[in-house]
């Protein structure tokens, strides 16, 4: 087999797409201020009001920023990337005599991603991982490669028109259980004999509302889950490590939380791989063409989102927009950010500006786990610095950037020595069930970067 697969291995020096390393390096650092939350707090505590973590005037402005030009857009860069990740993989296999060791290299490839991702959840205990997820969605990707963009973004956004069309539906009973439960407050009002069914269909709607009255402690249910979460989190590792088990299988382990996120992630993909045959997210577009897509992508996105949050803000039991907009607002705004770095990557102020995190992207696997083991185990964990549910929305973002900033530093010294991560430099020689090079003082290693030749470009966008 090592003989078969001689004429392929990791792209890397020139051969590498500098827009697309970009790309992956701000989404790995990114998603940090999407999962620092559930990292550092009692999410019990805020799960059905994020105002009873904090809600000062800093914790509200920086709320809203995240949730319309952030929230879920750097989880969209990773799925779009991975979409162009296949198609760079992929490319000595799209011809029918083309070698079929490539399709072997690349469901090994998402097999070990699936193993990682299983390791991230079981043993680091981060419940929010996505590797397994991605690895599961990639597996179905192969036999699309071939597709003309028009059917990859007919199918990429298959998702967005599912989620519209059932928050539709959802958004119709939401309303007609508020019709209902206000006859009945009527009905309860004027003294009429209320059945048993009906006393519970008030019963559960008052919690509801008490849910957003923070003048209320939470409920003896929540409390439950709440001091549940604080012994694991405030006791010994593997008290942790069992609570995070518990959770994950709760959310995943039925099988419809794992469903729905790579229902979610393929489609995506999809659309990751038209755009890579169009020439969009590697770079190759006019910055005429970027900056049209920035301001539409944003101007659609971020407006849909803006209005979510103002209805958000009303803190009532009453469905907001985003129950139907949601999926096409996120990837509005993630083909935004595609736009807007791409422009900026145009620039010579852009690209010196954007250059250090072209390290980030290149050893995006690496700052992903050290990410969660140094945030779980070590700023949060009480035997580190003990910061675990202490800081509120705005302090946790702060901790983020602190975080960030150290692992964009640590990413651009590391690959000064060593030419990937630790852990791309693992999954790359498993892949290719060969040893990988890795340090730059190698000579072969040197000769090999400067050729380029090779069949990956991009290690692929690892989730984060």
């Amino acid at each position: 087999m090592a003989g078969e697969l001689a004429q392929f291995g990791p792209v890397r020096g020139r051969a590498r797409i500098d827009a697309i390393d970009v790309l992956r390096g701000i989404a790995i650092l990114g998603i940090l201020f999407m999962n620092i939350p559930f990292m550092g707090s009692n999410v019990s505590s805020w799960m059905h009001d994020f105002r009873r973590l904090s809600w000062s005037a800093a914790d509200q402005t920086t709320w809203a920023t995240i949730q319309i030009f952030w929230d879920g857009t750097q989880r969209g860069l990773f799925e779009l990337l991975f979409g162009a990740g296949v198609m760079v993989f992929t490319a000595k296999a799209m011809k029918p005599d083309d070698p079929v060791q490539v399709a072997d290299l690349y469901y090994r490839r998402n097999l070990l991603l699936i193993l990682f991702g299983l390791i991230d959840i079981f043993v680091i205990g981060w419940v929010g991982d996505i590797l397994l997820a991605y690895g599961l969605a990639a597996l179905l990707l192969f036999p699309f490669r071939k597709a003309s963009p028009k059917v990859l973004l007919a199918m990429g956004m298959a998702f967005a028109a599912f989620v519209a069309v059932s928050g539709v539906f959802a958004w119709q009973e939401r309303v007609e259980r508020i019709h209902k439960v206000e006859v009945l407050q009527k009905k309860q009002a004027a003294g009429a004999k209320m059945s048993a069914e009906d006393k519970k269909t008030l019963e559960t709607w008052q919690e509801k509302v008490d849910q957003h009255d923070l003048s209320k402690p939470a409920s003896k249910k929540d409390q439950i889950a709440i001091d549940a979460e604080r012994k694991a989190r405030e006791g010994w590792p593997h008290q942790y490590v069992m609570f995070a088990w518990f959770i994950w299988n709760k959310v995943f382990g039925d099988g419809n939380g794992l469903f729905f996120t790579v229902l979610e992630a393929a489609p995506a993909m999809c659309l990751g791989m038209a755009l890579f045959k169009w020439g969009v997210i590697q770079g190759d577009r006019s910055g005429g063409f970027y900056a049209g897509l920035a301001l539409a992508g944003y101007a659609i996105g971020c407006g849909l989102r803006a209005w979510d949050v103002v209805e958000i803000f009303k803190f009532t039991p009453w469905p907001t927009p985003g129950l139907i907009s949601a999926e096409f607002a996120r990837l509005s705004v993630t083909l935004g950010h595609v736009g807007l770095f791409n422009l900026l990557m145009k620039t010579a102020a852009g690209r010196t500006v954007l250059s250090p995190f072209k390290a980030a992207g290149r050893m995006a696997f690496s700052i992903y786990i050290l990410t969660s083991i140094a945030a779980m185990w070590f700023v949060f964990a009480p035997w580190g610095l003990a910061l675990w549910d202490k800081l509120g929305w705005a302090q946790l973002m702060v901790a983020a950037t602190v975080i960030d900033l150290a692992m964009l530093v640590l990413a651009n010294l590391w690959l000064r020595f060593f030419l990937s991560g630790p852990l791309e430099w693992s999954w790359r020689s498993l892949t290719y069930w060969k040893r990988q090079p890795f340090r730059r003082r190698d000579s072969m290693a040197r000769g090999a970067e400067e050729s380029g030749a090779g069949l990956v470009a991009p290690m692929g966008p690892l989730p984060a």
